[in-house]
């Protein structure tokens, strides 16, 4: 069985990576204007400094919450959970609309507004994170967790629109990052997202056992003798550390890393080691396919991504719902 198993995640890996490979090479030619085939060559300097980042940015993007979406439904165990549960999304949301106020008031270049934004992204979803675990007085209570997160996004998000309504100027600059784009992804930021993607990946397959543990019930893996209560906190750790790194760079991006880990689970039922290397693939194809369809799409006009995987995931769940019927439940609860 496990033979099968490992052939299966295999061959799942083996076909993500080639969309991915052919993502990456489609990316070259979509530009502002749609598919530019025969302006390939032409477009060097184009291709080189814009398209190719932007479009290893989108993947690496979605790789990072691909790999927190699986981290957080593990953690949970909880299917419906996403990298935003802790409240990160609304606390991004918040520093780029207080880092937006600030520099507004001073006359900087445009690179130093960029890289201000995103520090201060950074910043916010970081300390929606760690508000939440202050909250809920650490990590040993799911619920308690999960509900400081609800409140603490709640109350972040609002200071947010507060701010909004206090300084209208902002208002575009903020409403652009909360509908998530990957037009400004650069260089740079594709070499800190592929190092945070790096050390976040060691780090949860080294403790991706805990998560196997976790699937079995809590007291099953304290009676394994895994230490649960610093994994928890080592991996809620890289969970914030992904997700504040894509959003970051990317805006708020919606359904990647709740749809991710389930389409591989989809796929391949085994191990967290390779469920959480399979997402972060999944979710690079995700946000790579999404970021080709929203330049290429109704080219001119580019549509926000984010706005883009709301719908598509939306479907997907949708689709996902429409098989779950109160007859096949029962169905299967007989047979138990």
């Amino acid at each position: 069985m496990n033979a099968r198993k490992v052939s299966s995640a295999s061959q799942l890996a083996w076909q993500l990576g080639l969309l991915l490979t052919l993502m990456v090479l489609a990316g070259a030619v979509v530009g502002s204007e749609g598919w530019a085939v025969s302006a390939f060559q032409a477009d060097a300097a184009l291709i080189a400094d814009i398209r190719l980042p932007r479009t290893l940015g989108a993947c690496l993007a979605g790789a990072l919450l691909g790999l927190a979406g699986a981290l957080a439904q593990g953690l949970f165990r909880n299917p419906l959970a996403d990298p935003y549960l802790l409240g990160s999304a609304s606390g991004a949301s918040l520093g780029v609309a207080v880092g937006m106020v600030m520099l507004s008031q001073l006359d900087v270049s445009p690179w130093f507004v960029r890289v201000g934004i995103t520090g201060m992204a950074f910043m916010g979803a970081w300390l929606a994170v760690a508000l939440s675990l202050l909250l809920s007085w650490g990590v040993q209570h799911t619920l308690r967790l999960l509900l400081a997160g609800v409140v603490v996004g709640v109350v972040l998000g609002a200071i947010a629109s507060l701010l909004l309504v206090m300084y209208p100027q902002i208002q575009g600059s903020v409403q652009s990052f909360m509908l998530g784009s990957t037009a400004y992804v650069s260089w740079p930021a594709c070499g800190l997202m592929l190092g945070v993607l790096i050390v976040s990946g060691l780090v949860s397959y080294a403790a991706s056992p805990l998560l196997d543990g976790l699937a079995l019930g809590e007291s099953t893996a304290l009676s394994l003798g895994l230490p649960v209560k610093s994994l928890r906190w080592v991996l809620l750790a890289v969970l914030a550390l992904c997700t504040a790194a894509a959003v970051a760079q990317t805006g708020l991006i919606a359904f990647v890393g709740l749809a991710a880990p389930h389409l591989v689970r989809a796929r391949y039922k085994g191990v967290h080691g390779k469920t959480l290397s399979l997402s972060c693939l999944m979710g690079a194809v995700l946000l790579g396919g999404a970021d080709l369809l929203a330049r290429g799409l109704m080219a001119p006009l580019e549509l926000p991504v984010g706005v883009l995987t709301a719908i598509l995931g939306g479907g997907y769940m949708l689709y996902l719902m429409r098989g779950m019927s109160p007859k096949s439940t029962s169905g299967r609860g007989g047979r138990a």
